[in-house]
């Protein structure tokens, strides 16, 4: 990766990490598809490891506002997913997993844009977990699903759910990738070398979250989302 790649990537980055600090959602739709324009091999491994530390700050943060209840369901049905995500990452060539971001990110964005109001119960929360699972495994992409669940409830709420789920998932599915020989110890380092943005991002994201309007900055994720993923598909 070259130098002016890098830069681009770190941008990315400290925005997704401050947009996800902030709102709650955010960090996968917006670096899976610059991610995956730069080199579709980051996809997913780079992406899930750099969600761990920025979702472990969050959801420390705003613990008192976690729903242990719903990321109860939500996490059993991820995990329970969590294969047929790996599944999904064999059957598609290299050379197409651009198209596929592109593609899970786009109606992705168009779910979380046009899903009407609603109370969330089990088979919501099982429903999101199971949909997670299988394409934040397969692209790193899995952040709408339990948006929607999640979009009508307290920003803290949110941001502290979310933020334990994918935490628990991440992990899940990183292990089970190494396990299968689908990722290697070395692309962690890539992770690793972006962990000052990532710290930056969450930073300034502990600056604002208390009184942003989390309506503006998810629209802002979601159409970012949905440029970014049509440009992926068009390149894939």
């Amino acid at each position: 990766m070259s130098a002016q790649m890098l830069a681009v990537l770190a941008v990315a980055v400290v925005v997704a990490a401050f947009v996800q600090g902030s709102s709650g959602l955010g960090f996968a739709l917006i670096v899976a598809p610059v991610a995956g324009f730069i080199d579709p091999g980051l996809v997913p491994v780079f992406v899930l490891a750099s969600m761990i530390p920025l979702n472990l700050y969050v959801a420390w943060r705003e613990r008192t506002s976690l729903d242990l209840r719903g990321a109860g369901w939500i996490t059993g049905a991820r995990l329970a997913a969590t294969p047929a995500g790996l599944a999904l990452l064999w059957l598609i060539p290299e050379h197409s997993l651009g198209l596929f971001v592109g593609v899970a990110t786009v109606l992705a964005a168009v779910v979380s844009l046009a899903a009407p109001t609603f109370a969330p119960g089990r088979a919501a929360y099982v429903g999101a977990g199971a949909v997670t699972g299988l394409t934040e495994t397969a692209s790193g992409v899995g952040g709408p699903p339990l948006a929607l669940v999640y979009q009508h409830r307290p920003p803290a709420e949110l941001r502290s759910t979310v933020a334990a789920c994918f935490l628990v998932g991440e992990v899940a599915s990183l292990l089970l990738l190494f396990a299968t020989g689908k990722a290697a110890p070395t692309e962690l380092g890539q992770a690793a070398l972006l962990l000052p943005a990532i710290a930056l991002g969450a930073w300034l994201s502990r600056l604002v979250h208390h009184r942003l309007d989390a309506r503006r900055m998810r629209l802002f994720v979601l159409v970012f989302a949905l440029v970014s993923g049509v440009v992926l598909m068009l390149g894939g």
